[in-house]
């Protein structure tokens, strides 16, 4: 993730990596949010900070693994609040959202949403993994995967 060859603008204008938060059960259960695992990791190579208090779940969703995408958008709407205290610090910067895995992006687009409302001016987004939807083509005969 750290290696993307990213676009010159968003190498020099990025100020922040924000982490996907986790629901408090949810991080409870499993013990460690993995979206603030790989924004730290990511942040070493970059020299750029994580705001990991920058973006708050501020309502339990539930598992988006067998929601229809449909659904999922309506699973996470309004579930992501950037906090007032953190708007100051978030106000007019490029920000790098980053997330474990991608699927329908119905979550990151929430949290874009809310970052967008807490005063981010652009918001870059990169994940580890993008899981597969019915109907994605085949690696074979497919021309968009990259890296």
């Amino acid at each position: 993730m750290a290696r993307l060859d990213w676009p010159m603008d968003v190498r020099e204008e990025r100020s922040a990596i924000v982490p996907i938060p986790l629901g408090r059960s949810r991080l409870r259960e499993r013990g460690y949010n993995q979206a603030a695992l790989l924004a730290h990791a990511v942040s070493l190579w970059w020299n750029v900070p994580v705001l990991a208090d920058a973006l708050v779940r501020v309502r339990e969703t539930r598992s988006q693994v067998r929601l229809t995408p449909s659904d999922r958008s309506g699973n996470v709407s309004r579930a992501f609040v950037v906090p007032k205290e953190r708007r100051a610090a978030l106000r007019g910067q490029h920000v790098v959202l980053v997330d474990d895995v991608i699927t329908t992006a119905a979550t990151v687009n929430a949290a874009v949403d809310a970052l967008l409302d807490g005063g981010a001016r652009i918001i870059s987004c990169v994940t580890f993994g993008r899981a597969p939807e019915p109907g994605d083509r085949t690696a074979q005969n497919s021309d968009f995967i990259r890296n």
